[in-house]
């Protein structure tokens, strides 16, 4: 099929024939074609503007439409496009990302092992968390634990430890020995306050560990902040707790950061605010701002030493610390240090969060949460019972970038924000102008009048 790039018309033509959606059904009519982007606007094939205020999807930290990514990946290809990370090679970019990495985790954190995504790094994760156990004679440490409304990706094992049924239909059976506990869901909860919330969860936690046996679980993997799950923040103590319950079962913590690691959160990683003593840390999106695929597995040198004993770790693949995916994340990490953008996690979040609190008042908002640049917007058919929306908060989103040129996301609970950390305070304005633009006139039933 041949068209005319610059035709908007043939464009959607062209992706309606050919090009598979996630989530998305065929038959759905419209289609939007994205052709340009500079700090937080995008620009579709119709020249349409928008206000980009979930950073793609969560991980354009330094804004759309750098020079300096474009040109370490110009340099990176002219010297060298590619080299293997398997058996005794590696590349100077990728050892130099490895260090750079080690440095910027927490303590104790010190080795990385490199992928193209964060599907894949749970993958990687997962099959660590095993592959010690039975190295250290423990093979019987198959379980996972997880939590419902946690997301790890739609890989086979990533799908697995997922908290979104729905997402599994229709594939057959999924990874077996999974158990899924409770999220911490403060506004969901039911309790009288943070402590409860935590008490109720620590003591679903150890009763898991008694049924299965702590013998028989290898690894539980949680999000320091819930993403697609609605923006959700545990109460402060959660982390340490469950930490220490980990530990005194020998059970590995795995933290999926792929979406708050470096600089959503205020910090490169999140556990050093959240309090969570991770074994295996899963990153990707902020590594490289989305300006290519990479994604980094970061582990203790406990874990390193097992993995690295007799053959090493038999895991790899093709693009493992891609030269030039590692040139650019060296060139992402260095704009975020230089321009201080840890910073405005706090900074912006907190002004967003305040421009958008006023949205409280209305009868179909239940809560407006914040934790760094991470924002969700909680909406209920009812706020006395907190009961949500009848078929979740997608067509919300939708209707927010049709009438406004606003992108935000929808999800079962929640409308979500995370924009760039380069935002200003007059594109959160806009945002939270636009959010209230619709949101007045949403009703309980989820339609819009």
């Amino acid at each position: 099929m041949t068209f005319d790039i610059r035709d908007p018309s043939a464009l959607s033509a062209a992706d309606r024939a050919h090009l598979i959606h996630p989530f998305l059904p065929a038959a759905a009519p419209g289609r939007v074609v994205m052709t340009e982007g500079r700090g937080c606007r995008l620009r579709d094939a119709t020249g349409r503007t928008y206000l980009d205020a979930t950073a793609g999807m969560w991980l354009c930290q330094i804004g759309h439409g750098r020079p300096e990514p474009a040109r370490a990946a110009q340099d990176q290809m002219t010297r060298l496009e590619y080299s293997t990370n398997f058996w005794d090679f590696a590349c100077d970019r990728t050892v130099e990302l490895a260090a750079r990495l080690a440095d910027l985790a927490p303590p104790g954190i010190d080795h990385v092992f490199f992928t193209t995504g964060g599907s894949e790094g749970v993958e990687a994760a997962l099959r660590m968390a095993r592959y010690v156990h039975h190295r250290r004679g423990e093979p019987d440490r198959t379980w996972f634990l997880s939590r419902l409304g946690g997301y790890h990706g739609v890989g086979y094992g990533s799908g697995s430890v997922s908290g979104f049924p729905d997402f599994a239909e229709g594939f057959g059976p999924m990874l077996p020995h999974v158990h899924h506990l409770a999220a911490p869901y403060p506004y969901r909860s039911g309790a009288a306050g943070p402590a409860e919330v935590t008490d109720a969860c620590v003591r679903e936690l150890e009763a898991a560990v008694a049924r299965i046996g702590p013998h028989r679980i290898a690894a539980m993997i949680g999000e320091p902040v819930m993403a697609l799950g609605g923006m959700v923040a545990p109460p402060d103590d959660y982390w340490p707790r469950v930490t220490q319950v980990l530990r005194r079962h020998g059970i590995l913590l795995i933290l999926d950061e792929v979406v708050t690691a470096f600089g959503r959160l205020g910090d490169w990683f999140a556990g050093r605010r959240t309090g969570a003593r991770a074994d295996i840390i899963v990153t990707s999106k902020g590594l490289t701002s989305g300006y290519f695929p990479l994604g980094a597995v970061l582990t203790s040198g406990a874990v390193a030493e097992v993995l690295g004993r007799d053959t090493g770790f038999p895991v790899g693949h093709t693009y493992n610390g891609h030269p030039v995916g590692c040139a650019v994340a060296l060139a992402n990490l260095d704009i975020i240090e230089s321009e201080k953008l840890l910073g405005a996690a706090d900074t912006t979040g907190a002004y967003l969060a305040d421009a958008l609190r006023p949205l409280e008042q209305l009868d179909v908002v239940g809560e407006v949460r914040r934790t760094g640049l991470m924002l969700g917007i909680e909406l209920v058919a009812d706020k006395t019972d907190r009961r949500p929306l009848p078929h979740g908060t997608y067509s919300v989103a939708d209707a927010v970038r049709t009438e406004t040129g606003v992108l935000v996301r929808g999800g079962p609970h929640a409308l979500t924000l995370a924009p760039p950390l380069i935002m200003t305070r007059d594109e959160a304005d806009e945002a939270a102008e636009a959010l209230h633009t619709v949101l007045a006139r949403l009703t309980p039933d989820g339609e819009l009048r």
